[in-house]
């Protein structure tokens, strides 16, 4: 099973890498109060299309460098 996770582009300076930002929702285990947790991940991004503020979904791949572990496989499609 793939992993996919969806999350916005907050940085695209390095060359074919994009940093994409991960929201949660974690609960504490005693008081059950709800709270936003935050995680960066480095993901390929080989034709280097997708810009800051564009929300995407990336997928678990093979090692591509010593931080990248993820690749991007589209953009969420915002419908309001």
């Amino acid at each position: 099973m793939i992993n996919k996770l969806q999350g916005k582009v907050v940085s695209d300076k390095m060359n074919k890498t994009v940093v994409v930002e991960v929201e949660r929702v974690k609960e504490h285990p005693r008081y059950k109060k709800r709270h936003k947790i935050h995680k960066r991940y480095k993901a390929h991004d080989e034709s280097e299309k997708y810009s800051v503020g564009d929300k995407v979904v990336i997928e678990e791949c093979r090692p591509i460098s010593k931080d990248k572990r993820w690749r991007v496989t589209g953009k969420v499609d915002e419908k309001s």
